[in-house]
């Protein structure tokens, strides 16, 4: 092992108070210090499980800059070891997809790996980072204000237009932000997204409706593809960034990623596999390379379902139920079934009237009726977890004791 530095907890606080930890972040980013941990300031028990995982205190590898924890949903998160160079790398790369370095919008949390690199770009291009307080939810009114503190600019204004400072501007958004933009927020919302050069979107997939919307309200939405393990996105709209390398196993599907961009390991399970073949990292995702040459995901392995004998992949379903204009978002999941081994079931939300037998009707017609779920639950929300992910397994939950109904 190379020789070691010490890892260090870093309480990020959520809100404004963000800013206190921007100049320990400027430091991670010169390689100056030591290793960082991550926590969230306001979540002792989510800080608790991360410090006794990944052993702060302790000494780490001495290339490692950050330790980024993976957002698994129940049991011991990974960390991810990642370099300044691979930050830098990932930065310099998402700079020249977009156009520029630029100044950014932070609406994410920032223990995170989506929120932190929205600080660490920033702070790579000379600028910190505006902050949206989402402490309390994510509040579409909020967001002309903000835009506009990140961009100088008011409405009528447009990307590089006159009235609007040199800077490049930008933002992270989950695909359930935007679809909140849209569906509740005020016109002027949409309208302050606009007017920034980009939109990244990542952390699920979003509907093909949500998308369309968005391209209406002149909104330029970037679909980014990564993970902890990867610094964060390093597909855009199915392209890999410079220096980025893609390939699929021919026998699962099974999508690997190179580049310098990539972890150097995990913190708290070395050895692991996903990192057995120098340079590449394993997903759990499968995808395929379309004739156009970009990468499209497919689902992820690890979550596929087996219903009588039959693999299904549960975002090929969710990617179903998001074609119908209805749906704002949903979750396949399996439960336990005494016939068939798993049960595929779905809980969607909606902008629309639209009934579930209505809703399975429209996957069926688009799938087949062996494919398509066996319930449809209609909830107001789904769960979530710390990062802004679909919380699967709470879901799952639900519909085994009732708090979902059928």
């Amino acid at each position: 092992m190379p020789a070691s530095r010490e890892l260090r907890t870093l309480a990020v606080p959520g809100g404004p108070a963000v800013a206190e930890v921007f100049p320990q972040l400027a430091d991670l980013l010169a390689d100056r210090g030591p290793a960082l941990l991550p926590v969230p300031a306001d979540d002792p028990a989510r800080t608790r499980l991360l410090v006794d995982a990944m052993r702060p205190g302790e000494p780490v590898d001495d290339r490692a800059a950050l330790v980024v924890s993976t957002s698994g949903s129940t049991g011991t998160p990974k960390g991810a070891m990642l370099s300044a160079a691979a930050l830098a790398a990932s930065a310099a790369a998402t700079d020249a997809a977009l156009g520029g370095p630029g100044r950014w919008l932070l609406a994410l949390p920032a223990h995170h790996i989506a929120g932190l690199q929205v600080i660490l770009r920033s702070l790579r291009a000379g600028h910190e980072p505006v902050v949206m307080d989402v402490t309390g939810g994510f509040d579409p009114a909020a967001v002309p204000a903000a835009v506009e503190a990140c961009t100088g600019t008011g409405p009528g204004s447009g990307p590089g237009g006159s009235g609007r400072a040199n800077t490049r501007a930008y933002t992270s958004l989950v695909p359930g932000q935007l679809a909140k933009v849209l569906d509740e927020g005020p016109p002027e919302a949409a309208a302050a997204l606009a007017r920034l050069d980009a939109v990244l979107l990542g952390g699920a997939a979003a509907a093909p409706d949500l998308l369309d919307r968005a391209a209406d309200a002149g909104i330029r939405v970037v679909r980014t593809y990564g993970m902890s393990e990867t610094a964060g996105g390093c597909v855009y709209d199915g392209v890999p960034l410079a220096g980025v390398e893609v390939e699929i196993d021919d026998d699962e599907g099974r999508v690997w990623l190179a580049g310098p961009q990539v972890a150097l390991g995990y913190r708290n399970a070395p050895g692991h596999p996903a990192f057995a073949r120098a340079g590449w990292f394993r997903t759990d995702d499968a995808g395929r390379v379309g004739p156009d040459g970009r990468l499209r995901i497919l689902g992820r392995l690890d979550e596929a379902l087996s219903v009588g004998g039959l693999t299904l992949l549960p975002q090929a379903l969710e990617d179903a139920f998001r074609r119908h204009a209805a749906v704002v978002d949903v979750v396949v999941v399996g439960i336990p079934d005494p016939r068939l081994g798993t049960r595929p079931v779905a809980a969607v939300t909606l902008r629309s009237g639209a009934t579930p037998d209505e809703l399975r009707a429209h996957v069926t017609g688009l799938l087949g009726e062996r494919s398509a779920p066996a319930a449809v639950a209609v909830v107001g929300a789904l769960p979530t977890l710390p990062g802004g992910k679909v919380d699967r397994r709470a879901v799952a939950a639900g519909f085994v004791d009732g708090t979902i109904a059928e």
